[in-house]
């Protein structure tokens, strides 16, 4: 494929990952505007090692990235999973601009502007102008793959079936012998790590990260993407980015002073006539027929 659409899945499917952990959250009744904290920490995870570290190796990188945001939800997880509804959507929010104001006022990770990211090796192997493209396509794709293949086991395991009753009736879950709180906080934490690995494959796909990764309106992407998507399946927040970054690209080429009012619209006509996302869709496809 043509670089320049090599290098717009590999944005759309590390949104998407940032997306999945949204998702995940969503199913257990709780609605994260502050997601992109985690992605902000993945990106900037990935430029500062790359920096002062020395850390050149992709997959090395990306590991430091997750890592520092799980460290960041393992702290503030049992605060926020103590708080449901607006309240919760609130705190992740407000999570995200203190973060947001630090490296606004930090000079030393270059403030406003941010800073660049080195183009990373791949066990020892360094690609050079489109094959590094290409390069990081594959590794989005694989990191992708494997994230959609274990949250799908997620979903399906006991865990994953508690979350949705969480959302339905917390006390039943209680007399079951189950903590809703700590079942929320494993939730958190894992869509953490997952929104993290996302974060480190925008800085290194772009070669560059900002402040704005975590600004509140790139949280509010991630839940538009979400809910055009929907939250039915794993593959909903893969279809649902790979859409959005597709519509968004044509809207921004042929409109660029009245995109944003495009999307508004889509969204508007999606929850009108599908409010369960693109995926029901292929859910309404996969009913079995009805003998009248």
């Amino acid at each position: 494929m043509p670089a320049w659409l090599a290098f717009l899945l590999t944005l759309a499917l590390s949104k998407a990952l940032v997306v999945l952990g949204v998702v995940i959250q969503m199913r257990a009744g709780l609605v994260s505007f502050g997601q992109a904290l985690f992605y902000c920490i993945g990106g900037y995870g990935v430029g500062l090692a790359s920096q002062y570290l020395g850390v050149n190796d992709a997959f090395a990188l990306l590991a430091v990235g997750t890592v520092s945001a799980i460290l960041l939800a393992l702290a503030c997880g049992w605060l926020l999973t103590r708080y449901r509804e607006i309240f919760y959507a609130m705190l992740t929010l407000a999570l995200s601009m203190i973060l947001y104001g630090v490296l606004v006022k930090s000079s030393a990770l270059g403030s406003t502007d941010g800073f660049n990211v080195a183009p990373p090796s791949f066990l020892g192997w360094v690609p050079q102008g489109d094959a590094r493209k290409q390069a990081l396509y594959l590794l989005a794709v694989l990191v992708a793959t494997v994230a959609a293949l274990g949250f799908h086991r997620f979903m399906v395991s006991s865990l994953g079936r508690v979350t949705e009753a969480v959302r339905e009736n917390e006390i039943r879950v209680e007399y079951l012998g189950l903590s809703p709180q700590r079942v929320l906080f494993v939730n958190y934490v894992v869509a953490a790590g997952v929104s993290a690995l996302g974060g480190g494959l925008t800085a290194l796909a772009s070669g560059h990260i900002d402040p704005d990764m975590a600004f509140w309106t790139t949280s509010g992407e991630f839940v538009f993407i979400a809910i055009l998507g929907g939250t039915g399946h794993v593959a909903a927040p893969f279809i649902g980015a790979i859409v959005f970054s597709v519509i968004r690209t044509f809207a921004i080429q042929e409109a660029p002073n009245t995109w944003q009012m495009t999307l508004g619209f889509i969204l508007l006509a999606l929850i009108l006539f599908l409010p369960k996302g693109l995926w029901s869709l292929v859910a309404r496809d996969k009913k079995p027929g009805v003998a009248v």
